[in-house]
């Protein structure tokens, strides 16, 4: 047998919310719902929709321009900021793991919270790097804990806000008062990929340009959100022109397709669909939120299309499969707690429906 690099022999491969069609012929259902991995509910803008139409009945035969510069310019005049501090990548996640590729050595700890993206643990994991776990609090990142750990060896903290799984959000003034404080030799990654569902005054509306003032900060973005793409993949990073040259070197070539460039520079123009997600969004979450009051089953207030909730009665791994046999996908996280997505109206009452029937079954 060929042997792996040791790095990765313990990474569980990343296991997404389950497909519809998977449930749909494991239990011969016809209607299935899933809530489960984040999506935007209420589909892609029309103008998107149209533009890429439009350019497929040209043919895909020509490959994507690797450099994306009509969406880096798109962006650049969007966010006022110049293309060097823009990197195009496919999703998030791509951009999670061109960072680790890029600054993380085997000799190198990296800091993140118990409860927030796996992906980030995942990332540095494969690059040799050892894990500092700081607790939360009340489900919110502990800051202080984090400038806590930081020692000669640490090279990168992940910070998640608002954070995923449980929704809870860091207020400007916490982030910006942690920044300071954080030694300017240790990057720190900024994913806000929920900010655009964050209702509360004190978030920070514009952590693209967090940079500026602290040059040892990147931002992740993406458009797989509250734009609705998640099925193309874009995402991309903002941060000092070294930090993102440097990335640049380990992006692979072609890695945003042409239909995904395409579709987020169209998407930026729809302000009106992004209104409607937000509102109905906001509408949809208040619902859950009395579903969840009623049960008497706790929470976590969410700045987020997410809210992640506990039932004590019940473990999450099996709530998640009593649930999809009568047609709801969630998602399960550990112990007693889970994550359920935001979803239309119609959505949310079915799941409504559901939970309270899984609940009477294990009082």
């Amino acid at each position: 047998m060929i042997k792996a690099r040791e790095e990765i022999k313990n990474i569980i491969p990343y296991v997404p919310g389950r497909p519809i069609a998977d449930v749909q012929k494991e239990y011969g259902l016809e209607n299935v719902i899933k809530l489960a991995s984040n999506e935007n509910p209420f589909g892609t803008s029309e103008v998107v929709k149209k533009a890429l139409v439009d350019y497929i009945n040209g043919g895909l035969n020509i490959y994507p321009d690797g450099n994306a510069t009509d969406l880096k310019e798109k962006l650049s005049e969007t966010l006022k900021l110049s293309p060097e501090n823009l990197l195009i990548t496919n999703g998030g996640d791509e951009a999670l793991t061109l960072i680790a590729q890029t600054y993380i050595n085997p000799t190198d700890e990296v800091i993140l919270s118990e409860y927030t993206f796996t992906r980030y643990t995942d990332s540095s994991t494969i690059m040799g790097a050892k894990i500092n776990f700081v607790p939360m609090k009340s489900y919110r990142y502990d800051l202080d804990g984090i400038l806590n750990r930081i020692n000669e060896n640490t090279k990168l903290i992940w910070v998640c806000n608002p954070n995923n799984p449980t929704g809870t959000l860091l207020t400007e003034k916490e982030v910006l008062n942690f920044l300071n404080k954080v030694p300017k030799h240790i990057l720190v990654v900024y994913d806000e990929a929920y900010v655009e569902f964050a209702e509360s005054e004190d978030a920070i509306k514009d952590a693209y340009n967090l940079f500026k003032e602290y040059p040892n900060v990147i931002t992740v973005k993406t458009f797989s959100k509250i734009y609705g793409l998640a099925g193309l993949r874009v995402g991309y990073l903002v941060g000092q022109p070294d930090i993102i040259a440097n990335i640049n070197k380990v992006r692979g070539p072609f890695n945003c397709n042409v239909l995904g460039q395409l579709a987020a520079i169209n998407a930026l123009d729809d302000k009106a669909f992004l209104k409607k997600v937000y509102e109905n969004n906001l509408k949809g979450k208040k619902y859950l939120y009395e579903v969840l009051d009623k049960l008497s089953l706790p929470y976590c207030k969410s700045q987020t299309n997410h809210i992640f909730f506990e039932t004590p009665m019940i473990d999450s791994k099996t709530l998640f499969e009593e649930m999809q046999k009568r047609g709801v996908i969630i998602r399960p996280m550990k112990g007693n707690y889970s994550r359920v997505s935001i979803g239309t109206m119609e959505e949310n009452q079915e799941f409504a429906k559901t939970l309270v029937e899984v609940i009477q079954n294990f009082k």
